[in-house]
């Protein structure tokens, strides 16, 4: 791939767990460089909105998801700003903005296949006066693809290495491997619940968004019997390529699973924990069992007994973080559409197609011009 690009990119995405919006302004020439990067939280009515027309069995109207994609759009405006105002680079050399959006339903396996991101960029593109590529997701689902995970080709520019098999693993509120061999083809795809349960689970019983540190999880004991009622999820057993999210792995999922057992509220969350990295570790096992070191980003890095027990499940991987590599976990994902932009300015595929299940490489997303 060429690296000759002197402009910048500034990436944009609030995952699964609606915690805030990932900010990344990146070059890539000579190699990668985050430049700034910074999370900006939603205000809470705006994440409480996300929250409760995420969930699956919710009643949306479309004034409801008119509202809401204009406010997360102008969300994502602001971010964008303001990250570019804290920083030194001549907003000149910003050739365009990657926005990802906020993910509102995904059903790629729909007979009527979708999967829908709201924040407007219109919104971004006019407050920002910077070209925006968005809506990166449904040209995929639209050659029969998953649209989803997207970043095993961004993990494939950056973090290859000739001399192992490596994996990357995506801690964000759902979990996603990127399969990494020395040589032949890249894989990815979901793996089930990584954080996204354990926030929910948290707000309810602790009135925090997430649980810090998994101080919660660690005060409990894991419950064999609703281990077994989660693992058995049908879900898990699919093939890839294979994706999910929130109107899937849901509180009504698990308190479906819990039924009529009264089991302790930190045992639920040290179930949870335990769920996440049993199904991810059963993951690695089933499709790249030669792997030897798992390179982990997204904000579950920050959860030791999360990684703890994953490394009790994969006893023989090195687990580390990207930053081991120099690429800040916390905004890979927001580099990743960065450079997802670029790749749909230079009239590139985005996808890989053995990992989205598309009928083959297209170029991803919309072109929404400056001015």
């Amino acid at each position: 791939m060429k690296v000759d690009d002197p402009h910048c990119y500034l990436g944009l995405i609030s995952g699964t767990s609606a915690d805030g919006i990932d900010a990344a302004l990146v070059s890539f020439a000579p190699s990668l460089q985050i430049h700034s990067a910074h999370t900006f939280a939603y205000s809470s009515a705006l994440r409480d909105q996300v929250l409760q027309l995420s969930q699956a069995n919710v009643r949306v109207t479309p004034d409801d998801l008119a509202r809401l994609d204009t406010a997360i759009g102008r969300a994502f405006a602001d971010a964008a700003e303001q990250l570019i105002e804290s920083c030194a680079i001549e907003r000149d050399r910003i050739l365009a903005i990657g926005s990802h959006g906020q993910t509102l339903r995904h059903n790629p396996g729909d007979a009527l296949a979708y999967s829908m991101q709201l924040g407007d960029p219109n919104q971004i593109a006019e407050r920002c006066a910077i070209t925006t590529v968005a809506d990166f997701r449904r040209r995929d689902v639209a050659a029969g693809g998953h649209g989803a995970p997207l970043m095993p080709a961004f993990h494939a520019a950056v973090l290859h290495s000739a001399d192992e098999d490596r994996a990357v693993l995506n801690l964000g509120g759902i979990a996603n491997l990127t399969l990494l061999p020395r040589s032949g083809p890249v894989r990815g795809f979901d793996t089930g619940p990584a954080n996204g349960l354990m926030d929910a689970w948290c707000a309810l019983h602790r009135g925090l968004p997430f649980d810090a540190d998994g101080v919660f999880a660690d005060s409990g004991n894991i419950d064999s019997g609703l281990l077994a009622a989660l693992i058995a999820e049908p879900w898990f057993a699919l093939p890839p390529p294979k994706s999910t999210g929130r109107d899937q792995f849901h509180l009504d999922w698990l308190h479906a699973a819990i039924g009529v057992r009264k089991i302790a509220v930190a045992d639920v969350q040290a179930t949870l924990c335990e769920l996440s990295a049993l199904s991810i570790a059963d993951a690695l096992r089933d499709n790249a069992p030669d792997t030897r070191r798992m390179l982990i980003c997204g904000g579950g890095v920050h959860n030791p007994v999360l990684l703890r027990r994953l490394q009790a499940h994969l006893p023989d991987v090195a687990l580390a973080s990207t930053a081991s590599l120099g690429l800040d976990p916390d905004f890979v994902e927001a580099a990743g559409f960065a450079w997802l932009a670029r790749e749909t300015l230079a009239g590139r595929a985005g996808n890989r197609c053995e990992v989205t299940g598309a009928r083959g490489p297209r170029v991803l997303g919309a072109i929404y011009a400056a001015g």
